[in-house]
């Protein structure tokens, strides 16, 4: 399978905490949203409000829920009250792990400069995709930061998604570099961390559904 694929790109907004902000991004035309279930994040969001946000969403967007090094009875818990379609794994989780919870899920490498991303692909066959995120030590993601683009696959087993330091205003750049499955912002689009501009999140879509 080609890393430039062929075909409408898919635009996931994450660290979504209020119904507002995902109703706004769902009339913009988003493909996801991601809930963030790491409570070191300042997007962490309370489990009562994550359900009520997955139901705001419709039936027809793809909802996330995002984990640090969680435990599995942690993930299970959430499971149990929100209603998630994929699970995003941003810690040291391995194959194993990520498979257990019977559902979809997305395995994050950050891009350390000495990372062979083909290999760290390779052993998460069984992932739906893979998202590549900027590195900066001691933090799983979030940074802000973008990475060197050239450095993603041409050709991968995996549907790749392309992560760190978008912005309306890089989007259509990053996509000018490498075409992938999909896209993921948070802080791109943000007035303060954990509440999205809507007239970013609406600029951000509408430019990376252009290429």
């Amino acid at each position: 399978m080609l890393c430039k694929s062929v075909g409408v790109l898919r635009v996931k907004i994450c660290g979504i905490t209020s119904v507002e902000d995902a109703r706004q991004a769902v009339a913009a035309g988003v493909d996801a949203i991601g809930l963030v279930f790491y409570d070191k994040s300042p997007r962490h969001v309370a489990l009562d409000q994550a359900a009520q946000v997955a139901r705001a969403v419709g039936p027809f967007v793809t909802v996330v829920g995002l984990f640090v090094n969680a435990s599995a009875e942690d993930i299970e818990a959430v499971l149990a009250v929100v209603d998630l379609h994929v699970l995003q794994f941003h810690g040291d989780e391995t194959e194993v792990f990520c498979q257990q919870f019977q559902r979809p899920y997305m395995k994050a490498l950050r891009m350390r400069p000495e990372l062979d991303v083909l290999q760290a692909m390779s052993a998460y066959p069984s992932a739906s995709a893979i998202l590549l995120d900027a590195y900066r030590p001691g933090v799983p993601g979030g940074t802000g930061e973008t990475f060197d683009w050239s450095r993603i696959p041409e050709q991968t087993d995996t549907p790749v998604v392309l992560a760190g330091g978008l912005t309306p205003d890089n989007i259509e750049q990053a996509l000018a570099a490498v075409r992938v499955y999909g896209v993921d912002v948070s802080g791109g689009v943000e007035a303060s961390a954990g509440c999205k501009n809507s007239e970013k999140v609406s600029a951000f879509i509408a430019r990376a559904k252009l290429n």
